[in-house]
């Protein structure tokens, strides 16, 4: 049975940090494609970062060299940095698998069968 279990939101201020994990069970996680979507409040949900099992990785351009995707396989989780944050990366961040290769559409939310319940994000100025 695949579970995504997601943890390290919170608060932080602009320009702070955070690290989001994404703990996965039934699966190992360097074994699928793996992303983070997230969904701020009236907002569609759209991907953030991504990576697949040939290590390739995709980002939004609004996260773009700010926050990194890895996978840690020793844990089997993947994590998300998020560095130099913006109000605007205020949403709930929600942790992603999906069993295909994929490469052209790693951050089309229709790509991912398997979702974790959230983890809400909340940046002030």
């Amino acid at each position: 049975q695949v579970q995504l279990v997601e943890s390290g939101g919170g608060s932080e201020q602009s320009g702070g940090s955070l690290r989001l994990s994404c703990a996965a069970s039934g699966f190992n996680v360097s074994t699928f494609s793996m992303a983070w979507f997230r969904q701020a409040p009236g907002a569609e949900r759209e991907g953030v970062a991504a990576i697949n099992r040939d290590g390739l990785t995709q980002y939004a351009d609004s996260v773009q060299g700010r926050f990194t995707i890895s996978l840690d396989n020793d844990v089997n989780t993947v994590s998300l940095q998020m560095n130099s944050l913006k109000q605007e990366d205020t949403a709930m961040y929600y942790c992603a698998a999906s069993r295909g290769m994929w490469t052209k559409f790693l951050l089309r939310e229709r790509s991912y069968t398997y979702w974790g319940q959230g983890t809400r994000v909340t940046v002030s100025s």
